[in-house]
């Protein structure tokens, strides 16, 4: 079960913060060399986060496996950016980082240069801690784990079950199962010589090194499987070689006994290894000297009732280890006497079985199924294989490592995947493949393979977009969660830097993946001056649409103007009712760049909302900041404002305490120049009312004012009849006006 973060909600979203930026540097630096943009901007961003989080104070994240500490409290593990950098720092052997004042570009550059450092180079060198002593910076102090501790308690008679899962005993399985063949310490040493005592902890050794060689169904590779236990039954027979050589038959029986608690399908593949040349011991002719009929017949047994019968590949095996008649003849008469006490062993077809399988065991020969013509290819190979050394090589070959080459192999892994979803019928199934997608898709973001990264993310949506197809929900979440991923927002800050190739090739991914990218686009809008970038990223939000419109909320509430004139701009050109209660808060703002924006985009949208949004700013404001309002929503004589100010003389008491709010109205009106506003204008003109005369004449000249700058044969003709059907003041007015 993961552990909730026991952190307040403003320092784990800040530790939050510092994980993605931390994860975002350390792929890029592995991705490309430090001059690279990708790595700048990425590093650039990580002293953002820290300099936003720190503010120049002192502030300490310690390090678990699977999580990240401040003080004794743990941040959420259940997010993938915590539990992934507290992996990665766990595995470089890293206890604490505490952070020191302002963190400069340099002392980041030189710690991620530490945490790239071959494993085995790093801990020659004394560990992560040791080197930052002589190659770091002030501002940063690292602590590590202290092997040097764990061996002097060891020494003192405090040693720890041989099989514990401490930091020891991590570091040992990490490294076996990643295929580093450095050299152990000496902490790691004397717990491999403890393991190599004990048959129950080889065991336990040999069962976690295997866990992560899965494939993504949870069906274990067995190869791979094999491959990893034969290491560690090497790594231990290694030890107790140079350490304590008197132990090493014993050492060898006890290989084999936990062997004979392993899964059978995996022992018979290490059974299968040949020996390494100059292997310093032989490991697997030890343990086969080790298994006696009686372990033989029990891994054969296990075998045959897990498949229900004899295969070719397990004949092979079995053959190796027992390649003579007696022994065979022996461990079958084993075999088959404890099959007989197995629900296997017990089937009334079994006999029938068994005959078929013993025929199969003891005399195997692929004759049957190998055509002389690839029987021949074999033969020859080994001449082939000399000619080629010199000059006889075959035309195709260039072919051939192309099709090995890292982009064939992604690309194969990209069809395999969308393949295996495309025919997946099984509901839990189809939803790891949906999660393994997206995360490939991430990867595929990261290294740059945006044409791959578009073939995933259009497999997903095709997926969820199908009624009633297996794991559509899990396609729709993993491209959401691919939308506001850490390598999406590392893509979108590189949209400046790429053709025009590669930009349709990721505004494409983007907008396949729809308005869950919105987000992440966002800090590349917020800018003070417009940008390629910014270009290119408000016109995919806008192309969105409505849907984009909730995501917006992070930069319509940025403490920068000019973001906040970014979200304005953008909700405008959406230009939909769902807009306005984003706009609203911006109309109270101090800064007039931002007003006048959320004016003119509240006035580009045809809405009662956005009508009422400007009437209450109008109401509220005098002197030179309505009139601020007033030319925001006028500057560009845009017709469709019309609409917007109309309905304010509608809804406004022109003789009451709106007066100033409709005079305002009028004189826009006339400046935006449209037939449109002619009704109104003419009805504004008409009204009446008593003890105001004052306010009805400013009224109706205002009116006749905006109907003469109109000044198209509609406003002329509401002029005329104004004159002859008007009441005696307002005939005053337009007569006046005409004389003038």
């Amino acid at each position: 079960m993961s552990q909730a973060s026991q952190l307040s909600p403003e320092l784990a979203r800040g530790v939050l913060q510092l994980a993605r930026g931390l994860i975002a540097a350390m792929r890029n630096w592995a991705l490309y060399p430090p001059e690279h943009p990708a790595v700048g901007q990425s590093v650039k961003r990580l002293a953002d986060a820290l300099r936003e989080n720190i503010a120049g104070g002192a502030f300490s994240l310690g390090v678990t496996p699977t999580t990240l500490m401040v003080g004794d409290a743990p941040a959420d593990q259940s997010q993938g950016p915590i539990s992934e950098a507290a992996a990665f720092l766990h595995d470089r052997d890293v206890l604490q980082i505490s952070f020191l004042g302002d963190v400069p570009v340099e002392a980041l550059h030189a710690f991620l240069r530490i945490m790239a450092l071959d494993p085995t180079e790093r801990r020659n060198r004394g560990g992560p801690a040791q080197i930052w002593l002589s190659d770091g910076h002030p501002s940063m102090v690292i602590e590590q784990i202290d092997y040097k501790r764990v061996l002097e308690r060891e020494r003192a008679g405090e040693t720890p079950e041989p099989a514990k899962r401490d930091d020891v005993w991590r570091s040992i399985v990490t490294s076996i199962a990643g295929g580093q063949t450095g050299v152990f310490d000496e902490a790691a040493q004397r717990r491999l010589l403890a393991i190599s005592e004990s048959p129950g902890d080889i065991t336990d050794l040999a069962g976690a090194v295997m866990a992560p060689k899965c494939a993504m169904d949870g069906s274990p590779m067995i190869t791979s499987q094999a491959a990893t236990v034969l290491a560690a039954f090497r790594h231990l027979a290694g030890i107790v070689t140079v350490r304590a050589p008197d132990n090493a038959s014993n050492v060898m029986g006890n290989l084999a006994t936990a062997a004979a608690n392993l899964d059978p399908h995996v022992v018979m593949q290490v059974m299968q290894h040949e020996e390494e040349p100059g292997a310093q011991v032989a490991v697997v002719r030890g343990m086969a000297a080790a298994f006696d009929d009686v372990k033989v017949a029990q891994l054969l047994a296990t075998a045959l009732a897990l498949d229900g019968q004899a295969s070719d590949r397990l004949a092979t095996i079995f053959n190796t280890i027992a390649p003579d008649e007696d022994r065979k003849r022996r461990v079958l008469t084993l075999t088959r006497s404890m099959l007989g006490e197995t629900d296997f062993g017990k089937q009334g077809q079994f006999s029938a079985l068994w005959t078929s399988m013993e025929e199969l065991l003891v005399s195997y020969n692929d004759k049957p199924y190998v055509s002389e013509t690839y029987k021949a290819a074999l033969d020859g190979v080994g001449g082939r294989a000399e000619r080629m050394a010199t000059t006889d090589l075959p035309p195709e070959l260039s072919m051939w490592i192309d099709s090995l080459g890292q982009e064939n192999v992604r690309s194969l892994s990209v069809t395999l995947l969308i393949d295996l979803l495309t025919l997946e019928r099984d509901a839990t199934r189809a939803e790891g493949i949906a999660q393994d997608m997206g995360a490939l898709a991430e990867d595929l973001l990261m290294s740059g393979s945006y044409d791959d990264a578009q073939s995933v993310t259009k497999a997903l949506r095709d997926r969820a977009a199908k009624t009633g197809a297996m794991g559509r929900d899990a396609c729709r979440q993993a491209l959401d969660r691919l939308g506001d991923s850490l390598a999406m927002r590392e893509t979108v800050a590189l949209i400046a830097e790429m053709d025009d190739r590669g930009w349709e090739t990721i505004r494409t991914v983007i907008a396949t993946i729809g308005p869950a990218c919105t987000e992440a686009l966002t800090p590349v809008v917020a800018v003070e001056k417009e940008t390629i970038a910014s270009k290119r990223a408000e016109e995919i939000i806008i192309g969105f649409g409505p849907s984009a419109i909730p995501r917006l909320a992070s930069l319509v509430g940025n403490s920068r103007w000019f973001a906040q004139v970014a979200g304005a701009r953008v909700l405008g050109k959406i230009g939909t009712a769902a807009a306005v209660p984003l706009l609203q808060p911006l109309l109270r703002k101090s800064d007039p760049r931002v007003t006048v924006q959320a004016i003119a985009s509240l006035s580009g949208i045809q809405d009662p909302a956005a009508a009422r949004a400007v009437q209450t700013v109008l109401r509220s404001t005098t002197g030179d900041t309505r009139k601020a309002v007033v030319d925001a929503l006028v500057t560009d004589r845009d017709q469709r404002v019309v609409p917007m100010l109309v309905q304010i003389l509608n809804e406004s008491e022109p003789l009451g305490t709106d007066h100033d709010v409709v005079l305002e109205t009028l004189d826009a009106l006339g400046r935006v120049g449209s037939d449109t506003a002619v009704p109104a204008l003419a009805k504004a003109a008409g009204v009446k009312g008593w003890f105001v005369r004052a306010k009805r004449t400013a009224l109706k000249k205002a009116s006749v004012d905006a109907l003469v700058r109109i000044g198209t044969p509609k406003a002329k003709a509401a002029l005329d009849n104004a004159g002859r059907t008007g009441d005696r003041l307002l005939k005053k007015i337009v007569h006046g006006t005409a004389k003038g």
